[in-house]
């Protein structure tokens, strides 16, 4: 009775204050010494209990009745700034972090004070710092957000090296992967053992598993969603990198001529491995060629066109090429293996009014795959040609209303028009026909939602919103709703329990024989005879903060089942050509796939501490991965071969002094499950070979049910150490020694059937099937050195 009493009570207090005269602050967030806008900024008035955040462009609004205010402005990492203020008027405060005091008001620094976890109504998200992945040892001293994302609980990664990404049971094309309101398609360099992002070019990651805001769309299990800088307006900055295998660097400043109203950051990267070592693999194969590069560029402009209207321009350009050339005698072959990925974002913020902040974007997006092969001798000439690709054209806008402090409102469209040719080939010859083809569909798939994040009283929270997908191909149009919500309940001022729940469709489907990542895997739109994919999700959970939140701590249970998920047939591949009386062609795709189901569930803690000379996290992940599909394992479910019982990170770094500071990562994971053949027996068949019946001998490998084995347990230990020095000009001098796989843990990559026959004939009487495993990487150390300089 006394609770019901109570919260009527809070209800009727609302309903007044929201009567009352009312003021609205507004403006801006920068960092002090660079003008960097900062997202997720916390503005709090501390008497009130009432407050607001930053969206991602810096920009905040806060109503509140006339009066004399305390309001705090704080955000992770930095010190707190306090503005006291007489609000009799709608006002404007452009804070700086850190920055001297402003003429509204005194501002003072107090103790920092950190954003809470459990005041968050939204669940089974991360916000990343950008430190921690550079503090982080890695893979050959490659500094890689993907492999970060790795470690969190709910992820997992493909195998071993691999950057590919499997969250709450989901595949790697169902993470929707944004860079400045870009999609991303395939996020790798060197065939998915690092990712194509810079993190010198970063300015925020987060990570959304579950609980999706109404916002976001298009994929299944998780979203990226990472936003580049912008660049420092107050003066030049740079840094340098030299790694075992690339170098990079990254430049910042104010636009000449501006007077402050712009900048720019440009970075990019680049291995080395192929200039290095050609001379010697040139010399040692007597004329044999071949190697491998990756390079990336990120650019980013902004300029201030008035004080309420701004213009961004940004964009990536990266590729990956694998090449040889090989010839003997009157024989010449050669070829390559290209991807690259390609987005460019034209962004226009315009500050409406006090309480609204609209955001137009244009992207264009693509990614492509080409490959090429060549044999030429004196009489002859074949070359083949295949290509892939998926191009977008994106129109998005987006409106954020901030009506309240018991009310916060987000709303948007977008509309993207894909063309897919998932399949594009040319083959030729001096005595054979020339043969051309491609599969090019185009597709307009479109979006509108409004989400409301509502605060009725202090203890409870709810995010609640309404999408509208939309998709047309052809002859095939779908609509769907899609419902979110997720809550959050105060039980104490450090504990909640939370809640969620989100439908999710998906228009566009990866098709991959390899399951690792790799760019021959094809992008396919959603057919007349291939329908969406539709996943729905519940979780629920509690968050708990210590020390202010320095220390937060969840844990959360979820359940997802999954529709309509794309798989290739036994025995079928996009590379595979067929013979028909007109010729060889790759056939309709279609033909070749089949569509199940998928069910997801489990349970993950996660303790993190963001900052101080001690950082890192400890992730748990328990869960179940089962799919169905009636066209493969005679319709019976089987496990997903990324489907781990138990995966646990364990990430420390703990900074020694200003120039000393060490880090380790130990990892630990069940074995991905595989398909062994049991048993094998002897056939003999007649098999056609041009034109001619040939008694054909073979053995007949008999592998059970699909995914039934598991490979053995993975887990590595990585360690890092980073020495830093300041020179007397102010520069930054850093030396990084890291080891990768510290104990040499042989871990599998796959495993081979390989037979042993004592008699060197194959296939007798005495013959044996051994199975080997195939591991990749042992101790791996590593060293590089940078150079920041101002």
């Amino acid at each position: 009775m006394i609770r019901r009493l109570a919260f009527i009570l809070a209800l009727i207090g609302s309903s007044l204050f929201t009567l009352a005269q009312q003021y609205t602050i507004s403006g801006t967030i920068t960092e002090a010494g660079s003008r960097e806008l900062l997202p997720g900024v916390s503005i709090y008035e501390a008497d009130l209990k009432i407050g607001t955040t930053t969206n991602k462009y810096g920009f905040y609004s806060l109503t509140l009745p006339a009066g004399e205010y305390r309001i705090i402005y704080s955000f992770i990492g930095y010190k707190v700034d306090t503005l006291m203020i007489n609000l009799n008027a709608d006002t404007t405060y452009n804070a700086s972090l850190g920055d001297a005091p402003n003429a509204i008001g005194e501002v003072k620094v107090v103790a920092a004070r950190k954003v809470e976890e459990s005041k968050k109504v939204q669940m089974s998200s991360i916000d990343i710092p950008i430190q921690q992945i550079k503090d982080i040892p890695t893979f050959l001293g490659e500094k890689d957000v993907l492999k970060t994302i790795q470690l969190m609980p709910g992820v997992q990664s493909g195998s071993e090296g691999q950057s590919g990404i499997y969250v709450r049971g989901g595949g790697p094309d169902q993470n929707l992967i944004i860079l400045d309101d870009a999609v991303v398609y395939n996020a790798s360099h060197l065939f998915g053992f690092f990712s194509l992002f810079n993190g010198d070019a970063l300015k925020s990651v987060e990570l959304i598993k579950g609980g999706f805001p109404a916002r976001y769309g298009g994929r299944l299990s998780s979203v990226i969603d990472m936003s580049m800088k912008e660049g420092n307006r107050e003066k030049y900055t740079g840094e340098l990198g030299i790694g075992i295998i690339s170098s990079r660097g990254v430049f910042e400043g104010p636009i000449p001529g501006l007077k402050g109203k712009g900048s720019f950051v440009i970075a990019a990267r680049r291995t080395y491995i192929d200039i290095l070592a050609q001379p010697l693999i040139f010399a040692a194969s007597g004329g044999e060629t071949f190697g491998y590069f990756f390079h990336d560029f990120n650019a980013k402009l902004n300029y201030d066109l008035s004080e309420k209207d701004r213009l961004y321009l940004s964009g990536y350009f990266g590729k990956d090429k694998f090449y040889y050339r090989y010839s003997f005698d009157d024989l010449t072959e050669k070829g390559n293996l290209g991807w690259g990925n390609y987005t460019t974002t034209l962004r226009w913020n315009r500050l409406m009014n006090k309480k609204m902040f609209s955001n137009t974007s244009f992207v264009l997006s693509k990614f492509d795959l080409g490959i090429n092969a060549e044999t030429e001798t004196d009489d002859d000439v074949f070359e083949l040609n295949f290509g892939s690709s998926i191009r977008d054209l994106t129109l998005k806008y987006d409106l954020d209303y901030f009506h309240s402090p018991q009310h916060s409102i987000k709303t948007g469209a977008v509309v993207t028009y894909h063309q897919f040719n998932p399949n594009a080939v040319v083959i030729k010859g001096t005595d054979f026909p020339t043969i051309e083809g491609d599969n090019i569909t185009n597709a307009f798939e479109s979006g509108i939602y409004i989400e409301d994040t509502y605060k009725p009283i202090d203890v409870w929270k709810i995010n609640g919103g309404l999408r509208i997908s939309h998709f047309y191909q052809g002859e095939v149009n779908y609509i769907n709703p899609e419902p979110r919500l997720s809550m959050a309940y105060l039980l104490t001022n450090s504990f909640s329990l939370k809640a969620s729940y989100a439908m999710m469709n998906q228009y566009i489907h990866l098709l991959s024989n390899t399951g690792l990542g790799l760019p021959t895997d094809l992008w396919v739109p959603t057919t007349n005879r291939v329908k969406p994919q539709r996943s729905q999700q519940v979780a629920i959970g509690v968050a708990k903060d210590i020390a202010k939140g320095n220390f937060s701590i969840t844990l959360e249970a979820y359940y997802k089942t999954m529709n309509n998920i794309l798989g290739y047939k036994e025995g079928s591949s996009f590379l595979a050509p067929e013979f028909d009386g007109n010729g060889v062609s790759f056939g309709d795709w279609q033909d070749k796939v089949t569509a199940g189901e998928g069910e997801s569930y489990g349970a993950e803690l996660f303790i993190q501490k963001k900052y101080g000379a001690f950082s890192g996290w400890i992730g748990y992940t328990l869960s179940w991965t089962t799919l169905q599909y009636d066209d493969l394992n005679n319709g019976k479910p089987f496990y997903a071969k990324y489907d781990r019982r138990h995966d646990i990170s364990l990430v420390g770094i703990y900074k020694i002094s200003d120039r000393v500071k060490i880090s380790g990562v130990w990892v630990y994971g069940t074995g991905n499950a595989i398909s062994l053949a049991t048993t094998t027996s002897k056939g003999v068949a007649y098999q056609e070979y041009f034109g001619s019946n040939i008694l054909d001998y073979r053995s007949v490998y008999n592998y059970g049910e699909k995914n039934s084995h598991r490979m053995r347990a993975y887990h590595r230990l990585d360690l890092g150490l980073q020495l830093s020095k300041t020179t007397a000009k102010g520069n930054e001098r850093t030396f990084e020694f890291s080891v990768y796989n510290a104990y040499s843990r042989s871990n599998p990559f796959f495993y081979m059937a390989i037979v042993d026959d004592p008699d060197d004939n194959w296939q007798t009487d005495n013959s044996e099937r051994n199975l080997y495993q195939i591991s990749l990487f042992p101790i791996l150390p590593s060293i590089s050195w940078s150079l920041k300089f101002n």
